[in-house]
């Protein structure tokens, strides 16, 4: 059982306030959380694979290769401000 001391310790951990009426009621929460939590220890996992994913997991990267890039007039086409071939955006940091 969670008391209301555990809700005082874990509340300062997450470094939350907590009003002295809602520690019983977390207190109860939590207490029902871990008890439910509790009966997963009644499964039988005698055989079961321990693993991080539920399905099959594969690659979907495509195949890292070198290839052309695109031009720098094509690039800058359509670009709002440009001067030299590159981009002109505006200054963010200020003097």
């Amino acid at each position: 059982m969670i008391s209301k001391k555990d809700v005082e310790y874990i509340a300062n951990l997450a470094n939350l306030e907590v009003d002295e009426a809602d520690k019983d009621v977390f207190a109860k929460q939590l207490g029902d959380i871990l008890e439910y939590v509790e009966k997963l220890n009644e499964l039988d996992t005698d055989g079961v694979v321990p693993t991080a994913y539920t399905v099959p997991m594969k690659n979907v990267f495509r195949e890292d290769k070198a290839e052309p890039s695109i031009k720098r007039d094509k690039a800058l086409a359509n670009a709002p401000d440009k001067k030299d071939g590159q981009f002109r955006v505006p200054p963010i940091i200020s003097e």
